[in-house]
């Protein structure tokens, strides 16, 4: 499968991205490059390699110190002591624009 100028032009104006000759070029070679190397990591036998169990943790910051949360090898995050979010309320009370339930922003992408 190859990525064509219509494709990388579609993806652009879907992105709302202004790209030069030059920048579709590049980007139309990186992307078959990619792929090209995706099919040439496909012809590798792995049939004996065992799936990888989760090899990180994700971290998060308290005050007190920095705690890392262990993740199972589904992926599943195990969130044991957690304390528990800032409740809606608090969070939109300082809000400059909020309607009870979300934070109001101003439109930032116009057609």
């Amino acid at each position: 499968m190859k990525v064509s100028e219509k494709d990388v032009a579609y993806v652009a104006e879907l992105a709302n991205l202004e790209l030069t000759v030059q920048e579709r070029d590049a980007m139309l070679h990186d992307l078959n490059s990619i792929l090209d190397y995706i099919d040439l990591l496909n012809e590798l036998d792995t049939s004996t390699v065992p799936p990888m169990a989760q090899v990180s943790t994700h971290e998060y910051a308290s005050q007190e110190k920095k705690h890392a949360i262990p993740c199972d090898a589904s992926g599943e995050d195990i969130l044991e002591g957690l304390r528990p979010s800032l409740p809606q309320d608090l969070a939109l009370a300082n809000a400059p624009d909020a309607d009870g339930t979300f934070f109001r922003v101003p439109k930032v992408i116009e057609r």
